[in-house]
Formats: C-alpha cells, structure tokens, sequence
C-alpha cells in the first residue's frame, strides 16, 4: 500500500499491485494517464468513480485529487504528461477505449530504462493516437444531495436486491417525483441508466477478483446470467467472459 498527498510529477513507469491495495488520496502537478495491462483500477475523485481495464484508460488532468483501489492483480502503467503538452481535455477525468495499438505504445512508453530517443518517438505516435481515441464514459458521478447520496449508497450496499424507483425513493424519506428529478440534474440520466452503470461497475471488480459470470451476476442483481452478458456486452462492447479473461 503507498500513501501520498501531494506529488509535483506524475510518474512514468509500470508497476503491480495486489488485490486489495490502495493508494491514498494524491495529486499531481501535471496530468496523468493510467492504463492497467491486467486487473481492474477503480480511481475515484470528488467528481465521481471511473474505471481503468485492460481495454479502458483513464486520464487524470493536474490538480485533481484522486486516489487508487486495486481488484485482481493489477500491472498499472502510469504516464505523465507537461501541463503544456496535453493531448486531451484538462477539466476533467476521461476514459477513453483502448484498442490493439495504443495498448501497445502505453505499455512500450512504459518499459523501464527506455532510451531518451525511443521514448520521445513513441510519445509523439502516442499522443497522436490519444487525441483520435473514442471515450468511453462508465463513470459513477458523486452525489450532492443527501437523499441522493443515500438512494446510492443504498443501492450499492445490497445491488443483489433490484430496488424499484418508488420503493428506493421511500427508504431515503423523499418522493419518487423526486428522487427522479435529483438523478436528471445532477447526474443526466435516469435511474435505470445509472442503476445498469453501477452494476456494470461492480461487476468489473467482481470478474476481476475472480468471480464466475454467473456469481458476478447473481451479486450485481441481474434476473439471469444472460441479461446480465447482454447488458456487460452493450455496455462495454466485450462478454463478461471476455473481460474475466482479459483482467485476471
């Protein structure tokens, strides 16, 4: 486990973590991306919950306090980047979709004692590639509102439980009125919508501990196993299979 508040540079380099590891709430004075060639990296900041994979980067710009949580053995590669020489946005954490050849200049940008002259190649190639990438938002915005905090919290306690709108908005002591128009504002979306990006959420961490699709779906409250591959699948663009393989 490492703990640390403030540090100027993001670091470039690639190094494991255990399941269950932490790296405490940090920042940087420039930005960072953080890619994991395997496991799963949940990063969470005031302004929400993202999720790094083997198939998903997530850019952290400078300033922004974040910290780490490990599922699964995780190989993190983490690179910084100038506050002049930012390939994407600077006002806040994105996740953008990684396929075959960034993977592969993220963990070559990476490797320990690159050459000065073979990293500043690569670099340029990469920066190109980030700045044509597709983001891929699966973020769990932060709640504001005390009745909104509290119908999340509820939610992700017991996710094995499906809860209605109405029966949700009942336990935090609010309307189902509501409680709908708390998710549209401070999150933009429905609470279906957001309810499927929570499970999808947990069910990442789950596959990466290890879990079987069945048991992930099971505890992340889909009906069948097969509703739950459906909604993985639209979601992430890959099975739950595919995903157990690829982060364990």
């Amino acid at each position: 486990m490492s703990q640390i508040r403030h540090s100027p540079n993001a670091p470039t380099l690639v190094e494991a973590h255990a399941a269950g590891d932490v790296i405490d709430r940090h920042r940087h004075d420039d930005h960072q991306l953080i890619y994991v060639s395997t496991g799963v990296l949940a990063i969470s900041t005031a302004r929400g919950a993202w999720v790094a994979s083997s198939d998903r980067a997530v850019w952290v710009p400078a300033g922004i306090w974040h910290e780490h949580r490990f599922y699964g053995h995780t190989a993190m590669h983490s690179l910084g980047f100038p506050l002049d020489d930012a390939p994407l946005p600077d006002d806040s954490p994105t996740v953008l979709a990684v396929g075959g050849l960034l993977r592969e200049l993220l963990i070559a940008c990476t490797e320990p004692d690159l050459p000065g002259p073979e990293a500043g190649r690569l670099r340029a190639v990469l920066a190109d590639r980030l700045r044509r990438a597709v983001v891929q938002p699966l973020v769990l915005p932060t709640p504001v509102d005390a009745r909104l905090a509290d119908a999340c919290a509820a939610v992700e306690h017991d996710l094995a439980h499906p809860r209605s709108l109405g029966e949700l908005a009942r336990s935090v002591g609010t309307s189902e009125r509501s409680l709908t128009r708390l998710f549209r504002t401070e999150f933009g979306m429905t609470y279906p919508q957001w309810r499927t990006a929570m499970r999808v959420f947990h069910a990442m961490i789950h596959l990466a501990e290890g879990a079987t699709v069945t048991e992930t779906a099971h505890r992340c409250g889909f009906a069948t196993t097969s509703a739950f591959v459906d909604t993985f699948a639209r979601t992430m663009g890959h099975t739950p299979g595919t995903h157990r393989l690829t982060s364990g």
